[in-house]
């Protein structure tokens, strides 16, 4: 028996057995022999979920030795990725191939199946989600078939899949519409919240990617600008020491030990946030794509995030605002919020409409269970969608009224796996069981 956690502590699991895949004939056979068996199995990610998505009671499969760069077409950006690669080690591949990902989130250690399968996302008014750049995807079924899908193979299959959580096989390859590389300058500063809020679709059009932070008890946000320099441009990376000092020393070293104090001492989390919130510095730079898009977070935190209309920001942000000093227990760590375009994959949170993201967090080991419950009322009212990947109490019947193609989504579950060999608690509760 094998002791599980996720990087939040937030799920634990102990699967009975652990399957360690090496090719895909391998995974099938996994599979197949567990479902004789009558055993459920779920893919192990990385374990950078918030919520039990991937916890295994029965059988796991850790794809950690299934990774890499199977396939290219350079000249048509086309790359077929394993299954278990982290987003990480896919963009040092694809940088050694002169392509890169059109877009992506701030964080790399997810594997490229976990983040498409939990509908991970990055920002950017006209942009998607990761999963939105999938060409096609090899699954395993239940039945231990290797089965394609894209737009025109199995174009049901490819709609569910590519937010499919973990909920329709075990995903082998996944192919992706690269692009060329490039670089983007990066604006970061601190700028005064109303004035962000004010301006915030004009900043979110005007931009290829656009996000801010607000720190709960200050006045100000750090507001973020990343955009495409044309081919050819000079790279003017941050320095090796102010890249220490402002990522490793200031958000994660200093940042880490106010969270500490005020886990302590709850009493100072007000004042230490307005103190954060008015020592912010800007700073700004250009680099290879991913580089800008992906920073290193060193302090552990749980994390709920929703999708709402986009249209809705101004409203729900006030309520929010107006909220947390209501609270009991005080709120450590900066919200995020960040924008998408609206996408055609069924259980994708940006799914028919452009959508805002906001995510909240909270320092690990402090209370959050008001700070969350309080949130998820508030999204509510306006439809909001739960990032799969992070923490909601939500369940089937209530998610069915917020995805127009969750029955469609349901549907297919059962043609592919209809005696849910690929289910646990956690998909139990969000898609009702087989």
């Amino acid at each position: 028996m094998t002791r599980w956690s996720n990087w939040a502590g937030t799920a634990t699991a102990s699967p009975l057995r652990v399957h360690r895949p090496r090719d895909t004939d391998a995974i099938a056979e996994a599979i197949s022999r567990s479902a004789a068996d009558g055993r459920r199995l779920r893919p192990l990610g990385s374990g950078h979920s918030f919520t039990a998505i991937a916890a295994a009671n029965s059988d796991a499969m850790d794809l950690t030795g299934w990774t890499g760069i199977a396939s290219a077409d350079v000249a048509k950006g086309l790359v077929t990725v394993r299954s278990g690669t982290t987003l990480k080690q896919l963009n040092a591949e694809l940088d050694a191939l002169g392509l890169a990902m059109t877009n992506l989130g701030d964080i790399d250690a997810q594997t490229v199946a976990g983040a498409i399968s939990t509908g991970t996302h990055g920002t950017g008014a006209r942009l998607g989600g990761i999963a939105t750049q999938i060409a096609a995807l090899e699954l395993v079924l239940a039945d231990g078939t290797v089965v394609t899908c894209s737009a025109d193979e199995r174009p049901d299959l490819f709609a569910a899949a590519r937010v499919g959580l973990g909920a329709l096989g075990v995903i082998s390859t996944v192919t992706l519409q690269c692009e060329p590389s490039f670089l983007l300058s990066a604006q970061e500063r601190p700028e005064p919240l109303e004035q962000v809020l004010e301006g915030f679709d004009q900043f979110a059009d005007e931009n290829d990617h656009f996000e801010f932070y607000w720190f709960p008890y200050g006045k100000n946000a750090l507001v973020k600008r990343n955009n495409r320099l044309p081919a050819g441009s000079e790279h003017r990376p941050l320095s090796r020491l102010k890249e220490f000092v402002d990522y490793e020393v200031t958000e994660n070293v200093a940042f880490g030990g106010l969270c500490r104090l005020g886990r302590a001492v709850p009493k100072l989390v007000q004042p230490l946030g307005r103190f954060a919130s008015n020592i912010l510095s800007a700073r700004e730079y250009s680099d290879t794509s991913h580089r800008v898009f992906v920073t290193h977070r060193g302090v552990r935190f749980v994390e709920s995030e929703f999708a709402i209309p986009r249209e809705a920001l101004h409203d729900v942000f006030s309520e929010l605002r107006a909220f947390v000093p209501k609270l009991e227990n005080p709120v450590a760590f900066p919200v995020e919020v960040r924008v998408a375009a609206a996408d055609d994959i069924w259980l994708s949170t940006a799914n028919g409409r452009d959508s805002a993201y906001i995510a909240i967090h909270q320092f690990v080991g402090m209370p959050y269970r008001e700070y969350f419950a309080g949130f998820a009322s508030i999204v509510g009212e306006v439809g909001g969608r739960p990032h799969w990947g992070k923490m909601h109490d939500l369940d089937a019947a209530t998610l069915r009224s917020r995805y127009p193609r969750f029955d469609d989504f349901l549907r297919v579950r059962k043609e592919v796996d209809p005696a849910g060999i690929f289910t646990n608690t956690y998909l139990d509760r969000v898609l009702g069981t087989v």
